[in-house]
C-alpha cells in the first residue's frame, strides 16, 4: 500500500505503508541510533512526533516484551528506509510490522531517508502529515501547513500515569553491565519519581540503587510529593516544550530546598526553569546514542544517548546554577548543579537502553546525595 509524508515546506516523500493505516500529523524528527528502535518506539518523550531512523534497515532483530520503556507507543508515526520483515534473533517475539499495527502506529518505508534528514538538518524540524489514506500532494501539504506546532503545547498530560504507584522491578542481569549502582535490598531510602512521561529503565536504575520507589503523576504538587516523606525526588523525562508546564515548575520550586533532587531530560529543563533559567528550541534536536558530552569536573568525555528538542540557554543563567556538562557537538548545556541546595540534573539519558553505559554513575551520585 502506498503512503506519503508531506512537510510544511511543501516537500512530499512517497513510499510504502506498514504498521497501522490512517493519517497523523506531528513534528518530523530523526534519530541516528543503529539499534534500540524498540526503546525509541516506546519512549513517551516522542509523543507528538513522527520519528525517522537514519540507519537504513530497521526491524532486523524483531520485537520482544522485555525491552519496552512504557506501556504503550506514544509517537505519531515511524519512518525507515527499509523494513526487515523476517527478523532473526533468539529473543524476537514479533515482527516490527505487526507490533506497529497492533499499537495503531503508522509506518512508512522505501523513501530516501538521507534526503529527508538532510532537509530537516537544513530547515529544522518541521510539522508533517503521514498518511496512507489521503495521497493527494496538495491536500497533504495544506494539512501540514495548518497543523499545530509542538511549541507551546502541554504533551505531558497525554503520557503521564493517572495515579501514583510503587515500582519494584530492578535491572535485569543482561542490562546491568557497567552499572555503578549498589544492588541490594536496602530500602531505607525512599525516592519519589515525578512522571512526566518516564522511561521504565530510569525506574529500574533507581530501584537498582536499593531505594524504595514511588511514582507520582507529573501534575503532583510539592505538598503531595512531600507527604510521602521522600529521601530524594526524581524529575523524569517527557515530551515537548517545557515552558507551558507551569504546574511542574511550581512543584519543583517547592521541593528544591527541602529534599535532594535529580532530573533527566525534560526534568533537567524544568529544574532550570524553576531556578530562573530560560529554554530555547533547538533547530533539529539531539536524538541518537552517540552524543559526546564533556564532564567539566573530571574532564572525561561521555558517549551518551539523547532525545530532546529543547535546551537550557546559557544567556542570563542564574548565579545559583553551575554548568557541569557540555555537548561537544554544539556546546549546549547538558548538565546543571545547584550551588546552594542538593540538586543536579542532566539533559541526556544515563539510563539508556540500548545505549552507552558511560553515565550510569549519576544514579550512584544521587544515592550518595540522599545518604549525605
Amino acid at each position: 500500500m502506498e503512503a506519503k509524508l508531506a512537510l510544511e515546506d511543501g516537500s512530499v516523500f512517497t513510499g510504502r505503508a506498514f504498521g497501522a493505516s490512517g493519517e497523523v500529523f506531528g513534528e518530523v524528527v530523526f534519530n541516528t541510533s543503529m539499534t534500540g528502535y524498540q526503546e525509541i518506539l516506546t519512549d513517551p518523550s516522542y509523543c507528538g512526533q513522527i520519528v525517522t531512523m537514519t540507519y537504513p534497515q530497521i526491524g532486523n532483530y524483531g520485537v520482544n516484551w522485555e525491552d519496552v520503556e512504557s506501556g504503550k507507543l506514544s509517537m505519531r508515526g515511524f519512518i525507515v528506509r527499509e523494513l526487515c520483515r523476517i527478523p532473526s534473533n533468539f529473543r524476537s517475539q514479533q515482527t516490527l510490522d505487526k507490533y506497529l499495527k497492533a499499537a495503531g502506529v503508522i509506518g512508512l518505508e522505501g523513501i530516501d531517508t538521507r534526503a529527508l534528514v538532510r532537509r530537516l538538518r537544513i530547515r529544522g524540524a518541521m510539522t508533517g502529515i503521514l498518511s496512507s489514506v489521503d495521497l493527494d500532494d496538495a491536500s497533504l501539504i495544506h494539512k501540514a501547513q495548518n497543523s499545530p506546532s509542538i511549541v507551546g503545547r502541554d504533551l505531558v498530560k497525554e503520557v503521564m500515569p493517572p495515579a501514583a504507584f510503587e515500582w519494584t522491578q530492578a535491572l535485569s542481569p543482561m542490562n546491568s553491565f557497567g552499572s555503578a549502582e549498589a544492588t541490594g535490598t536496602d530500602q531505607s531510602k525512599h525516592v519519589v519519581a515525578i512522571d512526566y512521561g518516564m522511561k521504565w529503565n530510569i525506574l529500574r536504575h533507581l530501584r537498582q540503587t536499593g531505594a524504595r520507589v514511588t511514582v507520582v503523576p507529573g501534575t503532583a504538587t510539592a505538598e503531595e510529593v512531600l507527604a510521602y516523606k521522600p529521601d530524594g525526588v526524581f524529575l523524569s523525562n517527557g515530551p515537548g516544550d517545557p515552558r507551558p508546564l507551569t504546574y511542574a515548575i511550581e512543584t519543583i520550586q517547592g521541593l528544591l530546598d527541602k529534599v535532594p533532587v535529580f532530573g533527566i531530560c525534560l526534568g533537567h529543563q524544568l529544574m532550570g526553569l524553576a531556578c530562573g533559567a530560560e529554554t530555547f528550541k533547538l533547530k533539529f534536536g539531539h536524538r541518537g546514542a552517540n552524543q559526546p558530552v564533556l564532564n567539566q569536573a573530571t574532564g572525561r568525555v561521555e558517549i551518551t544517548s539523547q532525545n530532546h528538542g529543547f535546551a537550557i540557554s546559557t544567556e542570563n543563567l542564574p548565579s545559583n546554577l553551575e554548568v557541569t556538562h557540555i555537548n561537544l557537538n554544539d556546546q549546549t548545556v547538558e548538565g546543571l548543579r545547584h550551588k546552594d541546595v542538593p540538586a543536579f540534573c542532566v539533559q541526556y539519558h544515563p539510563e539508556a537502553a540500548a545505549g552507552p553505559h558511560d553515565s550510569s554513575y549519576l544514579f550512584d551520585e544521587f544515592r550518595k546525595m540522599m545518604r549525605a
